[in-house]
């Protein structure tokens, strides 16, 4: 007795170890890749509040001395700064407000309502995933230039107006979750299919909602490439086109660079956390469930 007392408390003892090693390996490595995406952002706030001759200083100076706050009001003037984000909050508000429309009506279709083909051309959507924007973007600028949209908005927002595939793929996924029976009670009530959509599906749905809305914000906030491509007015130019020109237009300034880069970062970072918990709600049901 004494003898399997001591050998289940050596296997107890010898499982715990392996447990809490694994649990330590597990958090060491969260740590060092949690570092490694913070790193930058502290970088560039260093850097914002560095005087000239620390910036680019070797070996680095992690924490400036002394702190010069002057780069944030003179990168706000140095160039138009707040037209930028005026610039890029309508482009994102108006790039959301189409994902958002043509998104869910789309994945409506594919994931409530039968008719022919309906598997067969949700693959067909999906595989446009594959084509990346660069093997398009050619194309694409050859037909805006023909519609005379070139130097303005028009080819940003209005494709956003005809879906996404991931976002249908990402609400098509989240309404399969919802119970069948609601539209069918509803059906019963000589509801149609848009009465149904609005009513029911469309508040079930809110998580997922704001998880697109989210996903289309930051990628409209941070776009570079589409912006760079249509826009060639200065006056319209986004944060991200707008930030190239501390460098292109006046040299490498890197303190007023940094400064406006925290700047036009931290809206993200605010909204992330502020819509965290929706988020991952969102994730999570669309992604495990369907």
């Amino acid at each position: 007795m004494v003898i399997l007392e001591r050998n289940l408390s050596a296997r107890y003892s010898s499982r715990r170890f392996k447990l809490m090693t694994a649990s330590t390996i597990k958090h060491l490595v969260l740590i060092l890749l949690a570092i490694s995406f913070v790193f930058p952002m502290f970088w560039m706030m260093s850097t914002s509040v560095k005087p000239d001759f620390e910036q680019l200083r070797w070996p680095p100076v992690w924490i400036p001395n002394p702190f010069d706050f002057s780069n944030y009001p003179n990168a706000m003037n140095f160039e138009p700064f707040f037209q930028y984000i005026t610039n890029t909050l309508v482009y994102c508000v108006l790039t959301v407000v189409g994902t958002l429309v043509s998104s869910t009506l789309v994945a409506y279709g594919f994931a409530r309502i039968d008719w022919p083909e309906k598997n067969f051309l949700f693959i067909l959507m999906l595989a446009t995933m594959m084509l990346p924007f660069q093997v398009t973007m050619v194309p694409l600028f050859v037909l805006f230039k023909t519609l005379g949209w070139v130097g303005s908005y028009k080819p940003l927002i209005v494709p956003t107006f005809f879906g996404s595939a991931f976002n249908i793929f990402l609400l098509r996924q989240f309404f399969m979750t919802i119970p069948n029976s609601l539209s069918e009670a509803a059906y019963i009530d000589g509801a149609n299919e848009l009465v149904i959509f609005w009513r029911i599906i469309i508040p079930l749905a809110k998580p997922a909602l704001a998880t697109v809305a989210l996903f289309q914000f930051i990628y409209g906030w941070n776009d570079f490439l589409g912006p760079l491509i249509y826009l060639n007015d200065q006056s319209t130019f986004t944060i991200s086109l707008g930030l190239q020109n501390y460098v292109s237009s006046y040299g490498t300034q890197w303190g007023l660079l940094m400064a406006a880069s925290t700047v036009a970062t931290l809206p993200i970072v605010v909204l992330f956390f502020l819509a965290q918990k929706t988020f991952i709600q969102g994730i999570s049901l669309s992604g495990l469930k369907g």
